[in-house]
């Protein structure tokens, strides 16, 4: 690794840091903020599902502190337990955004599809990006390709990043929509639901922009090498 993507990289490892606690740091405070229509995560998540037609789809607790997400294999919602038992605004925000995915599944959305087709080909460029790369910078005067061959693989993960975003939002815009139109939140509580909501949106989009910058840098350098 280059100087100037490890400062780089320590750049965005310092800004994902600060985002994560900020996002800790709310869910922590809308936890603590009693949702007035009493519903539990689990409960507002099942309403979600059976209100837009989805009745395959099973609401099950998860070990772990933000451990929340939709499995479209196994079909299942899985609920940290502070967000499964949960009657705050902080359970309401994350049990509606897991559901929006769910809703996202049973509709097809595009970018979910998209997202879902890449996945078998990030599993395998994350496994060998790092080494790839790695290797490249140490051979790059003896053998350019090998660095080439890693920037292909980091751009199969910065793509699987930026089409994440898309997929997070409209997630996020399911949630909101479905609950002002529900009496699962108040006028006061639906912006502290988007507040939560927008500090999870934060970390995926710092990880999309700290992946172009570093794959911009890797190209940089290959195109450095190849006028040599």
């Amino acid at each position: 690794m280059t100087p100037s993507i490890m400062i780089v990289s320590l750049i965005f490892v310092g800004i994902s840091m600060l985002v994560s606690f900020a996002l800790k740091s709310k869910i922590r405070k809308y936890s603590q903020t009693p949702l007035r229509s009493g519903f539990s995560g689990k409960e507002i998540a099942e309403r979600m599902l059976r209100e837009n037609g989805i009745t395959d789809v099973q609401v099950v607790p998860a070990q772990g502190f933000l451990s929340d997400h939709y499995n479209p294999t196994t079909k299942t919602i899985a609920l940290s337990q502070d967000i499964y038992e949960g009657r705050n605004i902080a359970a309401a925000a994350v049990a509606a955004h897991e559901c929006g995915h769910a809703v996202q599944h049973a509709t097809a959305y595009t970018w979910l599809q998209l997202r879902s087709k890449l996945v078998p080909a990030v599993q395998v460029s994350s496994s060998l990006v790092q080494w790839v790369l790695l290797a490249g910078i140490f051979m790059i005067n003896t053998f350019p390709s090998l660095l080439l061959g890693g920037i292909i693989l980091f751009g199969v993960t910065t793509l699987f990043s930026l089409i994440t975003l898309p997929v997070e939002f409209d997630a996020s815009k399911r949630a909101l929509a479905w609950l002002d139109r529900t009496d699962i939140t108040t006028a006061e509580e639906h912006p502290q639901a988007k507040d939560a909501l927008k500090w999870a949106a934060m970390t995926y989009v710092v990880a999309a922009v700290a992946s172009i910058v570093t794959l911009v840098q890797y190209i940089l350098i290959y195109q450095g090498r190849s006028r040599d």
